[in-house]
Parts: structure tokens; C-alpha cells; sequence
């Protein structure tokens, strides 16, 4: 969830597959009674390295349809689309005390248009890598809502093995409609996920993955068409081509 304030080399492309799993109630249209379902969400990544501190990214988002079997299913937390992103790191690593890194993105989906701006900071000490991203977004829906949303989080990692990085990492989402909506529907949020993270690292193919648990609102009891659940999984994979 937290990015980190290095870029690719130049001339450089990465590949990367994202798939986030959340574990949300909808209703069985069979029973007519809610039911666990797991939702899913796919972003297939290309980054490219313009220069040796300016970094493209061109994502392709997929959310598969739930299907006829289920109703009162929340909307995907991408959704179906597009995004485009640049990220500017300000120097080189470890020239400033902490490594500082901008990133901007644009995205194009079924339901809306987001601006999206990351303000990166970096700081490593020796095997430990700590990251922290200040980000925030600008919401306008198709059906003429406009919304912020605030999603900072923050990352810390071990170099334990040159293969093996076991981290820990906090993130927090919270939107607010204009006009505001009373009372406050749950998926607004403030919502803080917490969990373990592991990076492993073969040669040109490397893998992350981070399971997090909600601590936010810990007494809530789901409902169906809600897209928060207790628990949050992403996974990504990348290979340098």
C-alpha cells in the first residue's frame, strides 16, 4: 500500500499484476439471506523509467462482476478502468536525510474521475526501510457528486535476507461527500487497517504481499453491500522486462 520514494533506472520497464481480496457480506439471491462472498480487484501496471528521477506508471483495472447469484453487492474499491501516474523523486537516495519522492495520478473508471497526489518520504537505516506516504484524492462521480478522500499509510521493512523482507504497514481511508451524507454511511469511513507485509526478491522477479485486519469500528457487524470488511489481502507481483 505504501510506496517508496526509488524509481526505475532510465529506459527501464516493469511489469507488475496487483489483486487485492476483501471478505464482504452480499446477499444470496438463492436464500434471500446474507452470505460471505470474497471480493476481488485486479491492476495490471507498466512503469517506465523517462529519466533517472521521473517514473511513468499506466495501470489497467479489472473488478469481476459478482454475477446473478448475489445482490446488494458494493461497489469494487477500483473498479473497471484506467490510471496514469508520474512519480518525481527529488534527489538521490540517501543524498537528504530523508528521501523525498511526488506522485500524481489520474483515474478514469465506470462510476468516476480522480485526481490522486502522494507526497513520499524515505528513510533508510541500515536493513531497516521505513516509508510513509501523505496522500489524499478528489472524487467526481458521473452522477455529479465530488468527494475527498484522505489515505495515508505508513511502511516499515527488515532486510533480513538479500530475498526475505518481513515488514509491518498501517494505511487509513476516509471519504467525505459534498453534500454531506446524514447519517455517515460506514463505508466513508475513517477506516485503519493494520498487518504484516513480506517482500521476496529472485533476481529480476519479485513478489510482496501484506494481510492486514481492520481496527477501526471493531464492534461493527458487516452488512451486505458494504465494501470494508474485518480484513484486506494485496498481493503483487513484479518482473523487470
Amino acid at each position: 500500500m505504501t510506496y517508496g520514494a526509488d524509481t526505475l533506472p532510465k529506459g527501464e520497464l516493469e511489469l507488475e499484476q496487483y489483486v487485492d481480496y476483501l471478505p464482504i457480506r452480499v446477499l444470496s439471491n438463492a436464500t434471500g439471506r446474507p452470505t460471505w462472498y470474497g471480493s476481488t480487484d485486479f491492476q495490471t501496471e507498466l512503469e517506465y523509467g523517462i529519466s533517472s528521477r521521473l517514473e511513468l506508471g499506466l495501470y489497467v483495472t479489472f473488478a469481476p462482476s459478482e454475477g446473478q447469484d448475489y445482490s446488494s453487492f458494493a461497489a469494487a474499491i477500483e473498479g473497471n478502468g484506467l490510471k496514469e501516474r508520474l512519480k518525481f523523486r527529488f534527489a538521490e537516495p540517501g543524498q537528504w536525510p530523508v528521501d523525498l519522492a511526488f506522485y500524481g495520478e489520474l483515474v478514469e473508471n465506470q462510476r468516476e474521475l480522480e485526481l490522486e497526489a502522494k507526497l513520499i518520504l524515505e528513510r533508510r537505516l541500515g536493513p531497516l526501510r521505513i516509508a510513509a506516504n501523505i496522500a489524499g484524492e478528489r472524487e467526481f462521480y458521473f452522477n455529479g457528486q465530488k468527494d475527498w478522500v484522505i489515505n495515508p499509510s505508513l511502511g516499515a521493512s527488515v532486510e533480513a535476507l538479500p530475498a526475505l523482507q518481513p515488514g509491518v504497514e498501517a494505511f487509513l481511508r476516509s471519504e467525505y461527500t459534498s453534500p454531506k451524507l446524514t447519517p455517515r454511511p460506514f463505508d466513508l469511513g475513517p477506516h485503519v487497517y493494520l498487518g504484516p507485509t513480506l517482500l521476496s526478491q529472485f533476481g529480476r522477479l519479485w513478489w510482496t504481499v501484506g494481510a492486514y485486519a481492520r481496527v477501526t469500528d471493531r464492534s461493527h457487524t458487516s452488512a451486505a453491500g458494504e465494501a470494508y470488511g474485518n480484513f484486506w489481502v494485496r498481493s503483487v507481483i513484479g518482473y523487470e522486462l
